[in-house]
This record gives structure tokens, C-alpha cells and sequence, in this order.
């Protein structure tokens, strides 16, 4: 005869709210870091204007390589270059009842990201020196992958632990057991300090200089980050005597 194998025992309904002889403790943790950035995005814009248009194109299409060729020589300190929007557009003018392309301006957009801020500043200098060129930066920021970014959150998990054992101790008893984390976000600061610098060819349609000059690297003081964590934690306790 085959025996019924006795069926385990049904586990304890869990209590949100706790109970007499299981209460809970819910508190929360925060964590506040000020860093240093590791990477800075500026963002170029080339622009050229000619009453003809493939004199625009061909002016847009020199600087773009230039450009990209200057950016390239620091080698790793470029974390990231990309190509964005490019676009080549008429400016109509009226004559008599009718429009007529009076020139085509054309612009094209860079943006590099580095991680070196010495090096950073040099780049802008060279840049900001050519002809028909704007800056705009830096913005200063954290990796998505900084471990900054875990410090704040073991940091908030601990304080979470901590205020939950000092709410112990206030009831002159102990945790039991952790029921519950939820991580409510963590958050990098948007502090990104901007910058603009803008030259412009003096003759309508002028090239300009685009070689690199002998003037001294521009300082810029990165701004730090701040990184905010913030979890919730329950737990159990020894049920206090209260009596």
C-alpha cells in the first residue's frame, strides 16, 4: 500500500502591516555624494553660406573634415564623436512679385564626449578659432556605469539598516528579518555647467583660417555631481515587551 505523502505546511499569510507577534519596521534611506564628472560633451556646430550651392556644400564638407580630423588627434581622451544633423537650405528673397535664392547656408553638427578635461580645454581653443564655428559646452557629467553610482546605493541601504535598528533599540528589542527592498530611484544631478563660444568669417562666404593657433588653452573648472539614492527597507522584530 502506497502512503499519502503528507502535504508541507501552508507558509504564514504575510501582514503588510504586520502583527502582535510579528510586528514590522518600514523606514527609509537616503544617500547624497558630491563627485567629481568623468566626461564632458561638447557639441560643434560648422556652418558656410554662398550664393552658390555646391560652393556651400563643398565649404561645409572641408570644414566637417577638418574638424573631425582635429578631434581625432587626441586619440583616447575622445570617448565618443558623432556625426548629427546636416542640412543645406535656400534664403529666398523677394523680387518684384516673385522669390528668388538670394544664397544657401548649410550646417552641420559634431558632438564629442572626453575624459580628459586638460585636454578638453585645448580642444575648445583650437576650435573656437576657426572660421564659422559655434560651441556650445561643456556639459559635465557621470558614466551610466560609474560605481559612484552603487556607493550611493549601498550607502542608502545602510542608512535604512541603521534607522530601522536604532527604532530597535528605542523598543529595547532587535531586527528579525529584512521583508522588503525597494529601490525608489537614484539620481545624477543635472549640474552641467554651459559654455558657448562663436566665430564668424569676416567676408561673406570668407573660408577663414581653419589651421590650429598657438593660443592658450581655454580653463574650465568642471562642476561637480551630485548623486541622490533613495530606498525603503522592512523588516521584522522581535516582538518588544511592552509591558
Amino acid at each position: 500500500m502506497t502512503e499519502t505523502p503528507t502535504p508541507a505546511p501552508a507558509p504564514a499569510p504575510h501582514h503588510p502591516y504586520g502583527t502582535p507577534t510579528t510586528p514590522h519596521v518600514t523606514v527609509r534611506g537616503e544617500a547624497h555624494l558630491e563627485v567629481d564628472p568623468e566626461i564632458a560633451h561638447i557639441t560643434i556646430t560648422l556652418t558656410a553660406r554662398s550664393t552658390d550651392r555646391r560652393t556651400t556644400l563643398d565649404d561645409l564638407t572641408r570644414r566637417n573634415t577638418t574638424t573631425l580630423d582635429l578631434i581625432k588627434t587626441y586619440g583616447d581622451a575622445i570617448e565618443k564623436l558623432e556625426t548629427g544633423t546636416l542640412t543645406i537650405r535656400p534664403e529666398l528673397t523677394r523680387h518684384g512679385r516673385a522669390e528668388r535664392i538670394r544664397a544657401y547656408h548649410g550646417s552641420i553638427q559634431i558632438t564629442t564626449t572626453l575624459n580628459d578635461f586638460t585636454t578638453l580645454g585645448e580642444l575648445v581653443t583650437r576650435l573656437a578659432d576657426n572660421d564659422l564655428t559655434r560651441l556650445d559646452g561643456p556639459w559635465w557629467a557621470l558614466r551610466p556605469t560609474s560605481p559612484h553610482h552603487a556607493a550611493a546605493r549601498r550607502q542608502a541601504v545602510q542608512e535604512a539598516l541603521q534607522r530601522a535598528r536604532e527604532y530597535a533599540e528605542a523598543l529595547d528589542t532587535r531586527l528579525g528579518a529584512l521583508l522588503e527592498l525597494n529601490d525608489t530611484g537614484v539620481h545624477a544631478g543635472p549640474h552641467m555647467a554651459r559654455a558657448a563660444f562663436s566665430t564668424q568669417a569676416m567676408a561673406y562666404g570668407g573660408a577663414g583660417t581653419e589651421a590650429a593657433t598657438d593660443a592658450a588653452p581655454i580653463d574650465l573648472e568642471p562642476v561637480r555631481q551630485t548623486i541622490d539614492a533613495q530606498v525603503e527597507a522592512s523588516f521584522t522584530l522581535i516582538p518588544p515587551n511592552l509591558g
